[in-house]
């Protein structure tokens, strides 16, 4: 076997947690694209969503909820981007939270780690939230609306660096529902596949792009 024996990578894992290694290899790693990409090192504007996961069996129910709307019972993952879709914070609750209550953890981590003070959202995150952040974290809330028109998805230019984010970080295995019995865990796992689309896309210069289906050849007669 090529890997060493999970308890010296578990025991690796809570250390670099408990003293905050990997949250400063996440903020050097964006800091280095966002040069790169010849924007400041630190952002002023951010992005927020959310996604519900279904849990497995390993989650508890003291931290597991039922999200009615999205029709999963499991867990709610809040993460702000900055406006390259890069990852700057990241809460996760039960997904009974509604967006609204469950977004001021992850807004507050904003305000205390980076300048952030202006963040585009959707209409879920609309209402008393806009006025706490205002009134609590002198930060504007932006609520990107849908046009009147508008049937079906359509891609807002505004949001969909952080719905892209959300969909490349369900498609890491480990991430494709939540397993951990600790949310705690559970962030500390987004962190660590956000460095690995942050080190990717510092490799290859631009951001990964999904690959297309190929055709199907038919065997000639």
């Amino acid at each position: 076997m090529d890997f060493p024996p999970w308890q010296t990578v578990y025991g690796w894992f809570r250390q670099w947690k408990a003293r905050g290694v990997t949250e400063r290899i996440l903020d050097e790693l964006r800091e280095q694209i966002r040069l790169a990409q010849g924007r400041d090192a630190e952002p002023s504007a951010g992005v927020i969503d959310s996604q519900s996961v279904k849990a497995a069996d390993t989650v508890g129910k003291d931290s597991r909820g039922y999200d009615a709307g999205k029709k999963v019972n499991g867990r709610k993952r809040f993460i702000v981007t900055d406006t390259l879709g890069l990852l700057v914070s990241v809460t996760v609750l039960a997904a009974s939270w509604q967006d609204r209550d469950g977004a001021k953890t992850a807004l507050l981590g904003v305000y205390l780690s980076t300048p952030i003070r202006y963040i585009f959202a959707d209409q879920g995150f609309a209402g008393r939230l806009v006025d706490w952040a205002a009134r609590t974290l002198s930060m504007v809330i932006d609520i990107v609306r849908k046009p009147e028109w508008q049937r079906g998805f359509q891609v807002h230019p505004k949001r969909w660096v952080v719905e892209r984010t959300l969909a490349w970080l369900t498609a890491h295995r480990r991430l494709a529902r939540d397993y951990e019995r600790d949310p705690a865990v559970s962030e500390e796992m987004i962190r660590w596949a956000a460095i690995n689309q942050m080190l990717r896309r510092l490799t290859r210069g631009e951001p990964a792009r999904r690959q297309q289906r190929r055709q199907a050849r038919t065997a000639p007669l």
